[in-house]
């Protein structure tokens, strides 16, 4: 039997519409069962804590779960991958910090394309990292180490997490924005390296904030500077680098991303009730408490975000040479 024309083509009109109302509808029906967020690191970090406290609020407003699923190795590239190869279908998240950028350039050979292979969330929040010093260092601000630096090239230490580790690629800027010479110290961690710092056995550490807010409170360590470009409300006396090495900022984002091919409808309705979070104030005080900044804002804010820290990243990296352990 022939179809009328008229007839056919006000058929294939309805069919393409059908896709784009399953979508809207999938979309707005979503979550309808558990949601994972997978942490490529281990607990308990400041990746982990972030992660969790959207794991408390997004099921208040979604009605459904949101499990945090630890995945460390191969820093954080194995969790990523898990998260690349998941169905985008919004029901595998992943929660990630600045080592995206920094991973696109620090490793030659990686199963995926972070900015191709992954669908920008939402951003939660901006941490700063300190420049911390033993007590007994003879420097007491960013100035005086600078000073103390050309007078003794290649005799300071700089402890570092690991290589391509925040503490180490900051540091790197540091010393090419500063003109100085400093010896890196690869550790396996913050944890050893910061235990060696609180013994005097290394000379300075551009740490993550969350990590030594405590030591340098109790004066065990002594903070010279902080390596965004404005104070932090957690350490309010403590100035920006940037005051003595224009142009320098280097601090850790924290986001959430999918799959590419997530459907937009779903990605838009977690980024409305990520950003609400970030207005709540217990989120505001926690985020705080870790020196954190809220950084609301939309998926192309994220996707700018992380284009603009992989170019500049990774001009750090190939600029020191900075290999993998």
């Amino acid at each position: 039997m022939q179809i009328p024309r008229r007839k056919f083509l006000h058929l294939a009109a309805g069919a393409a519409v059908v896709p784009t109302l399953s979508r809207f509808a999938w979309a707005q029906a979503y979550p309808t069962r558990p949601v994972r967020i997978i942490v490529p690191l281990a607990p308990a970090g400041t990746v982990d804590i972030i992660a969790r406290l959207m794991g408390h609020w997004l099921p208040e407003r979604l009605g459904q779960q949101f499990v945090v699923e630890n995945r460390p190795g191969a820093g954080t590239n194995l969790g990523t991958e898990a998260v690349v190869r998941a169905l985008p279908d919004g029901y595998t998240l992943l929660m990630i910090d600045v080592s995206a950028a920094f991973n696109a350039t620090l490793y030659e050979k990686l199963n995926f394309n972070f900015i191709r292979d992954t669908a920008p969330v939402a951003t939660i929040a901006r941490v700063p990292n300190v420049i911390v010093v033993h007590p007994s260092f003879p420097a007491k601000t960013v100035p005086e180490f600078i000073a103390h630096a050309k007078a003794n090239p290649g005799k300071i230490s700089m402890a570092t997490a690991g290589n391509g580790s925040t503490s180490h690629v900051f540091g790197e800027l540091f010393k090419m924005m500063a003109g100085v010479k400093l010896v890196a110290v690869p550790y396996r961690g913050g944890g050893p390296a910061l235990i060696d710092m609180l013994s005097g056995q290394v000379d300075v550490i551009f740490v993550p904030t969350p990590a030594s807010i405590e030591y340098v409170r109790a004066g065990r360590l002594r903070a010279l500077g902080v390596t965004s470009t404005t104070r932090v409300e957690a350490l309010p006396e403590l100035p920006p680098v940037a005051e003595s090495v224009p142009g320098y900022e280097a601090s850790s984002w924290y986001g959430i991303c999918a799959p590419s091919n997530t459907p937009a409808g779903i990605i838009d309705k977690l980024n409305r009730e990520i950003n609400a979070g970030l207005a709540d104030p217990t989120i505001k005080a926690r985020l705080a408490d870790m020196a954190g900044t809220p950084l609301p804002g939309s998926p192309a804010d994220f996707a700018k975000l992380i284009a603009e820290d992989t170019d500049k990243w990774g001009k750090v990296i190939r600029s020191a040479n900075i290999k993998p352990e």
